[in-house]
């Protein structure tokens, strides 16, 4: 860890590098330990209940079960949670994390370390789920499967899209979110900075869950997991069950503390028309995934009280409906690609307007867009279920909102058109990365249309179409954002500069290696090319072979990514405070910040985005003032 990453979270470093390793190697060693004690305990109770009710003392999934709803409080109250919170319960005196790199595998309040957690676990992640996509396609290399078999093509399938799902939901919430949205509000931190710590912690035990889900045989239904398919096979199902209604907890917690940080903590004169786009992008996120996530947990544990407890939500032979599972799955689903996109969509307008030299083109409309997607996502879920034998009536009215959905998204396209016209622009990294991800949005946007129709729908239900579409959608939204995010604000986050030449290198192999793969993607969905399937039809073979080296030309382009962030971090040249020369709150104070953000509470006089405008207040706090540039 640099002196520059350690001094913007107020390394003492006092105690020494080895003092600090052994703490953090101790609290982690202590989370597992109060884990297993609490898993140990959860069977040992089950097993008693079970054995005085009349039951067989045994139950592998029940037990499983039982052990974790103890395991989880135990690993969270091992990693730091007692010490730092439950202590003062009892009024004992808190104990502390260590104030240099030790707080970084601690249960940390300080909201720029979880910013840096959340970001290296999901970039680790988002890397770690593209091994497995480059197995997907080495498969695919050969119409009957090159390496797998059927069923371990299923289950690499499924851990790909499980993780990317997660990476998509957190990736850029949970760092970008927790790091700049108090920094740009002008707050010393988040509203409830130790449930921002737990929302962290929750996220390593879905990793386990996950990868202790592949020995008992993974799980073959995708991140869908639709029954009856989910309540019938083997235990990895339930491990998968499991972890995602943890990182639903995760999620509803953390959507709770941006929508009280947004409102409560906003510095003095940050008024409703000065914040920021990307904290507005934020906040309407924020109640979306406070609002909807909980569907998804909840259809999650009906599947695990079908497998576990013999209750019959979606057993038909027993009076249930598989179908319920899909309307409450997409329920949550449909809305959830917003949490993936509204935050790109910030992250995306910030970088436009202050590399442009250009006020955001129709703040208010991109504002109000943010909002009118907030209020049509929860009526637009059926148009994933046209293929469904739901009620024929309701397939006209779900395929008008999803067309109504389409017009706000658009107004958001347009304000990022209307935001580079005429400007000034800034080709640095970030500034690539964000065009990027308007040209691959606009793709993902028209190829959308199709599949909102319910006529060409039919068709292309469940083919590779949709797989090209969805990668647009969200790795060609989504993920180039968060890219051109850690671009952005990576002098911020560390005080040093990375390598641009190296920078553009990754953009240019990862915005071409991407189009070439998923757009002649297309064309075998139009011709039938199932998706989740092992094996497809010899005349399909050259397409798919096409497709799979630009895949891993696509893969390969993450390799200077990787090089360029930790050399960056270590011999990288040091960076301004502000050297955009941008106008938000965030970069009105050192880089990296200092403990509490700034010198003294800001006051905001100006606006985030008055480039150009004569007579324009600064846009800063009053102990720290960067040239805004015009």
């Amino acid at each position: 860890m640099t002196d520059a990453v350690a001094h913007a979270h107020g390394a003492a470093g006092g105690d020494g590098p080895a003092y600090t390793g052994w703490y953090a190697a101790g609290r982690m060693a202590r989370g597992v330990a109060w884990a297993a004690v609490g898993f140990a305990l959860g069977v040992a109770l089950l097993a008693v209940v079970r054995n005085i009710t009349g039951h067989d003392g045994w139950s592998k999934e029940a037990s499983i079960c039982a052990g974790y709803l103890l395991a989880l409080p135990g690993w969270l109250f091992g990693m730091g949670m007692w010490d730092g919170w439950g202590r003062e319960w009892f009024g004992h005196k808190v104990k502390h994390a260590p104030s240099d790199w030790g707080r970084y595998f601690s249960f940390c309040h300080d909201h720029k370390v979880i910013g840096i957690q959340y970001l290296a676990t999901f970039v680790f992640l988002f890397l770690f789920a593209g091994l497995f996509a480059m197995v997907i396609r080495w498969q695919l290399l050969s119409p009957n499967g090159a390496i797998l078999t059927n069923a371990q093509y299923n289950s690499v399938m499924s851990m790909h899209g499980t993780v990317m799902i997660a990476v998509a939901v957190a990736g850029v919430a949970g760092s970008f979110g927790n790091y700049i949205l108090p920094l740009q509000l002008g707050a010393d931190d988040m509203a409830f900075p130790r449930l921002n710590a737990m929302s962290f912690w929750l996220i390593p035990p879905v990793a386990v869950l996950l990868l202790a889900a592949l020995p008992m045989g993974g799980w073959d239904t995708g991140w869908t997991a639709y029954p009856p398919l989910s309540t019938t096979n083997g235990t990895g199902q339930l491990m998968f069950n499991l972890a995602i209604i943890t990182f639903g907890l995760s999620s509803i917690l953390s959507g709770l503390n941006f929508i009280c940080t947004f409102i409560f903590m906003r510095a003095e004169g940050m008024t409703w028309s000065r914040i920021p786009v990307f904290s507005w992008s934020l906040f309407a996120m924020a109640w979306i995934a406070l609002l909807f996530t909980q569907l998804f947990a909840v259809s999650l544990i009906m599947v695990t009280l079908d497998r576990v407890a013999g209750t019959s939500w979606f057993n038909a032979t027993h009076g249930g409906q598989p179908l319920l599972y899909q309307h409450v799955f997409w329920f949550y689903s449909h809305p959830a690609v917003y949490i993936f996109v509204l935050p790109a969509f910030g992250i995306i307008l910030e970088i436009l307007s202050h590399l442009s030299r250009k006020p955001l083109f129709a703040y208010k409309w991109v504002v109000g867009a943010f909002f009118g997607i907030l209020g049509l996502s929860g009526i637009v879920w059926a148009h994933h279920m046209f293929t469904s034998t739901m009620d024929a009536r309701l397939l006209k009215p779900f395929l008008i909102t999803t067309e109504l959905i389409s017009i706000p998204t658009g107004l958001i396209f347009l304000a990022a058109l209307g935001t580079i016209w005429q400007g000034k622009l800034w080709l640095r990294v970030p500034m690539l990365f964000a065009l990027g991800e308007v040209f691959n949005f606009l793709i993902g946007g028209v190829t959308g249309i199709f599949l909102a129709d319910l006529p060409t729908d039919i068709h292309l239900q469940d083919t590779y179409f949709v797989v090209a579409h969805f990668h647009y959608t969200i790795v060609g939204g989504e993920i180039f954002a968060l890219f051109a995010g850690i671009y952005f604000w990576y002098p911020k986050i560390t005080g040093r500069m990375y390598n641009e030449r190296l920078g553009q290198w990754h953009f240019w192999l990862m915005f071409l290696g991407f189009n070439f793969t998923f757009i002649p993607m297309f064309w075998p969905g139009i011709q039938g090319m199932n998706r989740r399937i092992a094996e497809y039809t010899p005349d399909l073979q050259n397409i798919n072979i096409v497709v799979s080296v630009m895949a891993f030309i696509l893969g390969a382009s993450f390799l200077p990514f990787v090089w360029n962030m930790l050399a960056s971090l270590f011999r990288g040249e040091r960076a301004q405070a502000n050297p955009w020369r941008a106008r938000t709150l965030e970069w009105q104070t050192t880089s990296p910040p200092p403990v509490e953000n700034f010198p003294v509470p800001p006051l905001v006089t100006g606006g985030p985005y008055d480039y150009g405008v004569p007579g324009a207040a600064v846009h800063a706090a009053p102990a720290y003032s960067a040239a805004a540039g015009d």
